[in-house]
């Protein structure tokens, strides 16, 4: 009979599931990284003689734990100040980390669009599309995860599903798909160019802000090439007053995306959502609580 693993061998084997399973579910980094301390001290308390597979295992705790936290986040988001956006997870082109956190997300999972688009769902419905939907987990396994019959699971999923497709009409195009468009965009913001800047925004182009009431960004949706392009330059044009700018591009939840530093400090990470051949959405953090563990 074969001896069995550690546990915190099989913990350390599985955490970068664990933590993308704590991601989907939560949009935040840290709540995610928190997520994961409470869930391997669980798991350290667990019989391990009794366990089958530990994979699912691990992942029924990880979700039990994200649920917990996402209900408190449900309700103090409904008090955030402005738009929320999800916490910057730097990936490479294909969707990997490349700043040591490790995690398994890859294409679109990953993009903030989608992230918001979960926004909307239920904390259970949530749960259970990311489990189902973007680590393909079964619905027994899922079932055991959430606390629900495997029934109630597969409706859960139906629901999230439609109501995922019906917000999600194209595809967010990727890192190499838009690297064109990505470095017009950086050139021309850089630089303080505004028609360069229209010229690769869609008409309906939507801006959101995150600074949570922290610092200044637009408390409202800015909807249009030209507004869009002002609002961005003239961010820029304000940070420029208070230090040295170091402008780059880097990627993002699986998008191109301008990272900003003043005087060495990060100020902000705005993500361009390319759809087609132009910028059709613009996602910029600036909360610098959501900054803290960002790296550039």
């Amino acid at each position: 009979m074969s001896e069995r693993p550690d546990p915190e061998d099989e913990f350390t084997a599985h955490r970068a599931l664990l933590f993308s399973i704590a991601y989907e579910i939560l949009g935040s980094v840290a709540d995610a990284e928190d997520v994961l301390q409470d869930s391997y001290l669980r798991w350290r308390s667990v019989s391990h003689s009794s366990v089958e597979n530990a994979r699912a295992y691990l992942a029924k705790i990880v979700t039990r734990q994200a649920l917990g936290v996402l209900r408190s986040a449900v309700h103090r988001r409904e008090r955030y100040v402005g738009p929320w956006l999800p916490e910057p997870l730097m990936t490479d082109a294909v969707g990997h980390a490349p700043d040591g956190i490790d995690h398994v997300l890859t294409g679109e999972a990953v993009t903030t669009a989608m992230l918001l688009v979960l926004e909307a769902l239920t904390p259970a419905q949530r749960a259970v599309f990311v489990l189902r939907e973007v680590f393909a987990f079964d619905y027994p396994e899922i079932a055991a995860a959430v606390g629900r019959s495997e029934a109630a699971v597969r409706q859960l999923n139906q629901r999230a599903r439609t109501s995922v497709h019906a917000k999600r009409h194209t595809a967010v195009a990727t890192p190499e798909e838009s690297r064109q468009i990505a470095e017009r965009f950086l050139t021309a913001a850089a630089t303080g160019d505004v028609q360069g800047l229209m010229d690769v925004l869609a008409p309906g182009v939507v801006f959101l802000g995150d600074g949570g009431g922290l610092v200044t960004t637009a408390l409202r949706p800015v909807v249009g090439p030209d507004k869009v392009a002002r609002l961005l330059l003239g961010l820029l044009a304000k940070g420029a007053h208070l230090g040295e700018l170091d402008i780059r591009l880097g990627i993002y939840n699986g998008m191109h995306s301008v990272v900003v530093l003043i005087d060495g400090v990060l100020d902000q990470v705005t993500s361009i959502e390319v759809r087609g051949s132009a910028v059709t959405a613009v996602y910029c953090v600036r909360n610098p609580e959501k900054l803290t563990a960002v790296k550039t």
